[in-house]
């Protein structure tokens, strides 16, 4: 599906694009809240700046994409390949990346306040200024990600802690 196609479909209201294929497309600024593209191909796409909010991105390859500034809030990411993308600034508040592929992915000033970051690998991730307020870790690495001036003071963990829940409030360690 070529993008004039795409951009025509979805004005016309669909938002079922599961599987399409639109490897380096622009969409910057584009506005596609609540849009299926479950399993899609987005890999070096520009979305800077495109309103993904409460989209269904769950198994798509949105590799080296850009998505500097863009908003996924709400956003089901999970199983995401974001490896190598830039999320910059994007606003990831409340978004489900359980199972997302981050790793060299630049998410430095992201605000991830109550995101979920189930069994996220994150090696080599930049989340440096990142906002991880009230954000749910579980079973991920975030040691070899880099956390410089990382914000979010209490991120709830279930790595180690309450036998009673299953979880606990850690101190993100800022500096």
């Amino acid at each position: 599906m070529d993008i004039q196609q795409f951009l025509h479909e979805y004005n016309r209201g669909d938002r079922n694009f599961s599987g399409v294929r639109l490897h380096g497309v622009d969409l910057r600024g584009a506005t596609l809240s609540g849009i299926d593209l479950s399993g899609a191909d987005l890999s070096q796409a520009d979305l800077s700046g495109a309103d993904l909010s409460r989209a269904n991105l769950e198994r798509a390859n949105v590799t080296d994409a850009d998505l500097v500034g863009a908003d996924l809030s709400g956003a089901n990411l999970k199983h995401i390949n974001l490896i190598g993308a830039d999320l910059e600034r994007a606003n990831l508040v409340g978004a489900d990346l359980s199972y997302a592929d981050l790793r060299t992915a630049d998410l430095e000033q992201a605000d991830l306040q109550g995101a979920t970051l189930r069994e996220v690998a994150l090696s080599g991730a930049n989340l440096s200024h990142a906002n991880l307020a009230n954000a749910w870790v579980e079973n991920t690495d975030l040691p070899s990600a880099e956390l410089d001036d990382t914000s979010g003071n209490w991120v709830r963990s279930s790595d180690a802690g309450d036998a009673a829940t299953g979880s606990r409030w850690v101190s993100w360690g800022l500096h």
